[in-house]
């Protein structure tokens, strides 16, 4: 009785390989990652320090030994810069005061675009990803809620990824895009944008 070999599995259609290459593309993806956002976060804060000193320092006022014509003349001038100072302060209160972000909300939102560079996400999809990668569901949420996305629209790349991947009827991409989080508006706006 002759014994019959095995045949040998091409390298990419073993598991290892796969494994290996979702390693090595993860540490790439994510190398360096960390660096750049301190760096980035201690330049932000140096500027904003900066600017806050400048904005306390009193103005410097030279005094001088002058005849009495000359004092008024300084005088005149000191009365003619006080509106402008009173005019700069009006300005500012002018301005939407912005709530402070922390440092890990700040990378909660990088992370949440660079997400969506990659592929499409529903609202809860992203912030499910964005906890998977150990961010809080407090900065998840607010990082996909501080971030301008079109909700539907990423409904019509995910359908149209899933429609790249295998056929689906209409009712079928419609149940997949709910479960991925859209929803039910945004999944049937993706279908009939797509076609089905």
């Amino acid at each position: 009785m002759a014994k019959m070999k095995k045949a040998k599995k091409p390298f990419y259609k073993r598991v290892w390989v796969w494994i290996l290459a979702i390693i090595i593309v993860s540490a790439i993806a994510s190398g360096g990652e960390d660096d750049t956002a301190t760096e980035s976060t201690a330049t932000e804060e140096k500027a904003v320090t900066e600017k806050a000193d400048t904005k306390t320092e009193a103005p410097k006022v030279e005094e001088t030994k002058a005849e009495p014509k000359q004092e008024e003349a300084v005088e005149e001038e000191a009365v003619e810069e006080e509106p402008v100072q009173e005019e700069e302060v009006q300005e500012e209160p002018a301005e939407p005061a912005k709530p402070e972000v922390s440092l890990s909300q700040q990378n909660a939102i990088a992370k949440a675009e660079q997400y969506l560079d990659f592929t499409a996400f529903s609202h809860s999809g992203l912030i499910e990803q964005l906890k998977y990668d150990g961010f809080s569901n407090e900065e998840a949420t607010f990082a996909v809620d501080n971030i301008t996305v079109d909700w539907k629209e990423q409904a019509v790349k995910k359908g149209q990824d899933y429609l790249d991947m295998t056929s689906f009827s209409r009712s079928g991409l419609i149940e997949q895009l709910t479960f991925d989080g859209f929803s039910n508006e945004e999944a049937t706006h993706a279908v009939d944008t797509l076609g089905l």
